[in-house]
């Protein structure tokens, strides 16, 4: 364990290796990364120790995920990882020997991600919000529980007044720059896979895309469900889709068929208000 640090943090998980090497405890430095921050303070620090908690501490479930992911991505091709927070998704995309690029506009976050994964060559990591258009965006930042800072304030509306989101504070805002799905396909390639969860923001990612691609996955929040309804809209605009759904965060598909974009939209609907968010994930029919 390393000292010097504001505190010493080690997260033991038996299952699922530490980040990129082989071994199974995790030695989790968050707080070195902090260190020099001017705008440290301890809910900061313990909402991003609580995310990193909540994807590295179940052991075997990022090897799980990455099991998931293998119908999806073979070695070799190419992923966009659209609001990589603290990196899980990351991890299994990395471990399926994918190339990624992974997009995350928190500065927090994405110390972490360099300090983890910046040594990969297969790994670009880019501190940006993606939207419908380039440009400059505010997060809205939420220091305790950061894995619901967003660039959409009209989510925020929709959400704060039910029970799950009873108790969150967006506590401040910052400017962030904005890029598009369009503009990283033109610098890096058409990904074979595209995972999206941005807080309430996935349509407007959508909107910046003009290509049809293999599969994506994007969140959708019952709460704001009509977000995720017009994002199946979205998709065909862009093309012919069939959709499958994954609840919380297991690595599994909730149907045994493929639905079509009628039923998936009608699923989401019934969903009830508090329920738990989830994946939705679509594949390009031929």
């Amino acid at each position: 364990m390393r000292r010097g640090l504001p505190f010493d943090i080690m997260v033991v998980s038996k299952g699922c290796g530490s980040l990129g090497s082989s071994e199974d405890v995790i030695w989790v430095e968050f707080a070195m990364t902090l260190h020099n921050y001017d705008g440290w303070n301890v809910w900061r620090s313990f909402g991003l120790l609580r995310s990193i908690l909540m994807y590295y501490g179940i052991p075997f479930r990022n090897r799980a995920l990455a099991r998931f992911y293998a119908r999806f991505v073979r070695p070799g091709e190419l992923c966009f990882d659209i609001g990589a927070h603290v990196g899980n998704r990351l991890w299994a995309f990395s471990k399926l020997g994918a190339r990624v690029v992974a997009l995350e506009p928190q500065s927090n976050c994405m110390r972490l991600l360099r300090r983890w994964y910046g040594h990969h060559a297969d790994i670009e990591l880019i501190e940006q919000a993606v939207g419908s258009a380039p440009g400059t965006r505010t997060l809205f930042l939420s220091e305790r529980t950061p894995t619901v800072s967003t660039i959409s304030s009209n989510w925020i509306a929709d959400v704060k007044a039910t029970p799950g989101f009873a108790r969150v504070r967006w506590d401040r805002s910052i400017p962030v720059r904005v890029t598009t799905l369009d503009e990283l396909i033109a610098c890096y390639g058409l990904p074979v896979f595209c995972k999206i969860d941005v807080e309430g923001a996935e349509l407007d990612v959508l909107c910046g895309l003009s290509y049809p691609l293999e599969a994506l996955s994007f969140e959708y929040v019952p709460a704001a469900i009509d977000i995720a309804v017009a994002c199946i809209g979205r998709l065909g605009e862009l093309g012919r889709y069939e959709f499958n759904w994954s609840p919380s965060e297991l690595p599994l598909l909730r149907s045994s068929v493929w639905l079509d974009p009628a039923q998936m939209a009608d699923l989401l609907r019934s969903m009830p208000a508090r329920g738990w968010p989830g994946d939705v994930y679509a594949r390009r029919l031929k």
